[in-house]
């Protein structure tokens, strides 16, 4: 796929060999964006997809993957694949549901029955339990990241052979091989796993065929966010979690908890391994399903103006705005 140009709007990609940011050139992209700029990329994307806000809040629109702590008057959205179980993890020890860290296998517990009572859903005892008011009164944050890492991560986490926390689909996994590769003996796929290339080719198709079915850990991320129906303060791009953090646990009022912490020892995003790997397996895709991939995400990568895998800051923010304080 060497020197093929993907044309998306004013976005032009060479899909070529991947250039590896070495220097301080554009350090200034190290420089997590203000919330202002980031609130503007949001409404791009909205616009993207021809919407916009309304006048009120309607927290009653959003799905299970929302949670209100009442203590610490807060709500989360957390969206698969951004480190929402740490997040929630963090969330239930300053809401007091728990007085010490968990063990990170924990994952199912987390999701489940530990914070089952804080989801919020149309028809959830925290709709009914609480007024409108309340919620207008919390403090609102979510976490997104860039589509190309979080898809890697969803392969890795959830189809792949690696052993991971979060537990593997294993209905998808076999889902998969057998669609890519027309094998249809049940004995035959329990042993086999799809490669990164599959799992792409595989979501394009799905996502062609069967818009809505996405599983929300490969679904596009706007389909987990409350938006448009409520406007969060605070968007915190997962590539700036570590420095943005304490600015959230400052508007909680628990600036004593801490997340987890990347699980890479590098702290510049643009050389962690999950970036590293997915600039080496999504450069093996085809141009057609790399174009049919950027199509489903769009309005996410519109979101933080994310970088492609081709550009040597992947996975950054592509935010000017630091540029001047350079």
């Amino acid at each position: 796929s060497s020197g093929i140009n993907a044309e998306y709007g004013d976005m032009t990609w060479r899909i070529s060999s991947i250039p590896i940011n070495t220097g301080s050139e554009d350090d200034y992209l190290l420089i997590p964006p203000s919330q202002d700029w980031v609130q503007k990329q949001v409404d791009k994307s909205l616009l993207s997809r021809g919407l916009e806000y309304g006048e009120d809040s309607e927290w009653n629109r959003c799905n299970l993957r929302s949670y209100y702590f009442h203590n610490i008057k807060t709500i989360f959205t957390g969206v698969p694949k951004t480190g929402c179980s740490n997040w929630i993890e963090a969330l239930l020890r300053a809401e007091g549901d728990l007085d010490h860290s968990l063990d990170p296998t924990r994952v199912r517990w987390v999701h489940g029955k530990a914070s089952g009572n804080h989801r919020m859903g149309a028809n959830s005892s925290m709709i009914n339990t609480y007024s409108k008011q309340d919620f207008e009164e919390a403090f609102s944050f979510t976490v997104v990241r860039n589509p190309w890492t979080r898809m890697v991560s969803a392969y890795r986490d959830k189809v792949s052979q690696e052993e991971t926390q979060g537990g593997s689909m294993d209905g998808t996994r076999k889902s998969i091989v057998s669609l890519m590769r027309n094998i249809t003996d049940k004995e035959e796929l329990n042993d086999l796993y799809p490669t990164f290339t599959e799992f792409a080719r595989w979501l394009a198709l799905r996502q062609a065929t069967q818009k809505k079915s996405l599983d929300g850990h490969f679904a596009p991320q706007w389909r987990t966010l409350c938006i448009p129906y409520v406007k969060y303060d605070f968007v915190v791009p997962l590539e700036f979690a570590k420095e943005l953090s304490p600015e959230i646990w400052q508007r909680i009022g628990s600036s004593d908890i801490s997340l987890l912490g990347s699980y890479d020892k590098s702290s510049d995003p643009r050389l962690q391994k999950s970036a590293l790997m997915a600039q080496e397996w999504l450069s093996e895709l085809d141009s057609e399903t790399v174009e049919k991939l950027y199509s489903i995400y769009e309005a996410d990568f519109i979101m933080m103006n994310y970088s492609n895998f081709t550009d040597p800051n992947f996975p950054l923010p592509l935010n000017e705005e630091n540029k001047s304080t350079k």
